[in-house]
């Protein structure tokens, strides 16, 4: 059955229109992602995998925003010039979500994270040290590939052109984890700012908004002209949310974000507001920086995260990224005005940019 998209204002004391926007989303997708784990051909393999997939179905369904769904839908109906949805693109939007999700418990494992979406990481939750997460990176390889059925079995017209462009996202998005990854055993000195941003960009924005924008306008039948708007807003809401991420994963609240928050110093990760204060701090200024960031891990102790914290306060890392937050935002906001506004649609997509660059953690 096809839905429309929330279009009317509302009344007082309501959700604001892109709350309401996102519940629909919500409510949407995760009815999708339950029936993506109703697989008779596995009922009986065996009851330890019956238990496993279990918890990988609790965990996909946690509370969570649900962004790239949302952005497939305004993608589109930007592209369509209506807001409603037809039924076979939840079920395409449910398998990018679950491909989303293969990539978070890759990504836990990877960064030894032991918090996700308010609740215990999958590597966490399946077996104690190394064995949860051999099993959890299994179990990725098992949505990852129930994620491109669900893409596939969505029957749109020119889903197999879409997903193969999604692909390509995706494997742009290992490059950007794996320069992550790497980067965090470079002395900070060696790390540019220019390499933080393009990691940023490999790794979140063209993966996580830009790709499900141009999949939303593609499977809507949108030109080039459209596809390319759609990368401009989503490369630079893509940049904005990830720098807030990087300030986040320094100086947020555990308790907010649903996630750990220390996770970046425990890592060394090389992050924009860390960099920045590094590019403007005084010779002792950067001793100290690169002395804590070399640190291992186990002498990483809230004492010396504090102090982590004050540096890249004191060095004006933490307002240089808050800058660039706003300036990314704006750019994003300024590339939308460009764009159709079916039904409010393009109003849905900037109330949400605001949304994601201030988000509170």
């Amino acid at each position: 059955m096809a839905l429309p998209l929330p279009a009317v204002p509302p009344l007082s004391g309501a959700l604001p229109l892109e709350q309401a926007w996102l519940k629909l989303v919500q409510t949407e997708v995760e009815s999708s992602l339950q029936e993506l784990f109703e697989l008779p051909d596995e009922a009986g393999l065996d009851p330890h995998w019956a238990r496993a997939v279990e918890q990988a179905r609790a965990y996909a369904l946690r509370p969570a925003k649900r962004v790239r769904p949302a952005l497939v839908m305004a993608g589109h109906c930007l592209a369509r010039g209506t807001p409603v949805v037809p039924s076979e693109l939840w079920r395409f939007a449910a398998g990018l979500e679950l491909l989303h999700t293969f990539l978070l418990i890759h990504d836990d494992v990877a960064d030894q994270a032991g918090l996700r979406r308010g609740g215990a990481s999958l590597h966490r939750l399946l077996a104690p040290g190394r064995t949860g997460e051999d099993l959890a990176v299994v179990m990725g390889d098992h949505l990852f590939a129930r994620a491109l059925e669900a893409m596939l079995e969505s029957g749109l017209p020119g889903v197999a052109r879409v997903v193969r462009y999604y692909l390509a996202i995706c494997r742009h998005t290992a490059a950007g984890q794996y320069l992550d990854l790497s980067l965090g055993q470079a002395p900070l000195a060696e790390v540019s700012l220019f390499q933080a941003l393009r990691v940023a960009s490999l790794k979140t924005a063209r993966y996580g908004f830009c790709a499900p924008l141009v999949c939303g306008a593609m499977l809507g039948g949108g030109g080039d002209a459209l596809r390319q708007a759609l990368e401009r807003v989503g490369r630079h809401v893509g940049m904005a949310y990830q720098l807030r991420d990087d300030l986040i994963g320094l100086f947020g609240d555990a308790a907010v974000a649903g996630k750990a928050v220390d996770g970046d110093f425990l890592q060394g990760k090389r992050t924009f507001p860390v960099l920045a204060a590094f590019a403007r701090a005084s010779s002792r200024g950067r001793a100290e920086l690169e002395a804590l960031w070399a640190l291992p891990t186990a002498e990483k102790d809230a004492q010396a995260l504090a102090r982590a914290r004050v540096l890249v306060e004191e060095f004006g890392g933490r307002a240089a990224c808050e800058r660039m937050v706003e300036r990314a935002s704006r750019t994003a906001r300024r590339a939308l005005q460009s764009l159709p506004n079916p039904n409010g649609v393009r109003d849905l997509l900037d109330a949400l940019i605001v949304r994601l660059a201030h988000r509170a953690a």
